[in-house]
């Protein structure tokens, strides 16, 4: 074996780059999370989900007569969870109250509330629950989750393995997110901040305290953070929330079209293959061939983008 050294000059390059914030306030340089953390801290709640399970032991069955080898017990879920409104409408994740007999919710006071499931819709993960009190919550106010950049900053707020009201930044890592074995929900805001179990249902804000998404998963192998994070962008959660108050169910926006990847370097969208005759897409004119590169402005590079203006729409 031949091992070869080889020494490479470091060349230093002298530049005539000149900071346009040289002279800018140390508070405009500084990137501050207090506000934004104190807006939303006391309006992210912790979420308590009590399920009676009950337990068949066959055997006990078989020997003592039926009923006797039945057990029931309590299996104890937490999580995290928004309130939306001074009137106490509370947003979070379908999986933090899946299958639960009894809802507690505890504010950043230690105020403790039993919430009324209002509805919720399994294929976005998203519910909504309400809870009561003669005086006003704090909340934080939905923004518009198609206006966060890449590389924005975010913060996460919610009650990770019960430490409740804990605050973690990062930036948007990527949007329209699309994560295998979620089919349903293919339009995820990935951030690095971090998100562990209890964090889902929580919030994912912007500098100014204003809700852009609901943390609901992380890609893991050890079931810990491991760098990313994935929230339900904030106009599909608000979506869910009109549609549930106003009809009980989720009402679901069908375009009607096959689509395929563009194999076009100089178009980015989707393209249509196909249009279902007397659908959406159909009586809007939309043809074979043709290539939807914006919803309203919005710009659409790939079909995990289109689904998720669908969904909010």
């Amino acid at each position: 074996t031949l091992e070869r050294t080889i020494k490479t000059p470091t060349n230093i390059v002298q530049t005539s780059y000149s900071s346009t914030i040289k002279d800018a306030s140390a508070a405009e340089m500084t990137t501050d999370f207090t506000v934004a953390a104190e807006n939303t801290i006391h309006a992210v709640v912790h979420v308590k989900n009590t399920a009676v399970k009950t337990q068949v032991n066959p055997w006990a069955e078989k020997y003592y007569g039926r009923g006797q080898g039945t057990k029931k017990y309590e299996q104890v879920g937490t999580g995290s969870g928004v309130i939306i409104s001074a009137d106490g409408y509370i947003v979070t994740n379908n999986h933090v109250i899946d299958g639960a007999s009894e809802l507690e919710i505890t504010l950043n006071n230690k105020k403790k509330y039993k919430a009324v499931l209002v509805g919720s819709d399994a294929a976005n993960d998203i519910a909504l629950l309400k809870i009561e009190s003669t005086t006003n919550f704090p909340y934080v106010p939905f923004a518009n989750s198609d206006n966060i950049k890449i590389g924005e900053w975010v913060l996460a707020v919610g009650n990770p393995y019960n430490l409740t009201s804990t605050v973690t930044a990062g930036i948007v890592s990527a949007k329209g997110r699309d994560l295998e074995g979620n089919s349903a929900i293919d339009s995820f805001i990935q951030t690095d901040a971090a998100v562990n179990p209890g964090n889902s249902g929580g919030a994912l804000v912007n500098t100014r305290g204003e809700l852009v998404g609901i943390n609901t998963a992380i890609s893991s192998k050890t079931g810990s953070f491991v760098g990313y994070s994935f929230a339900v962008p904030s106009n599909i959660a608000k979506k869910i929330v009109d549609d549930l108050l106003e009809y009980g169910a989720v009402q679901e926006a069908v375009i009607g079209i096959r689509f395929s990847p563009v194999d076009n370097d100089k178009i980015a969208g989707v393209r249509i293959v196909g249009v279902e005759k007397g659908q959406g897409a159909a009586n809007a004119g939309l043809q074979k061939e043709d290539v939807i590169v914006k919803v309203n402005n919005v710009k659409i590079t790939k079909f995990s983008e289109l689904r998720g203006q669908l969904t909010a729409k």
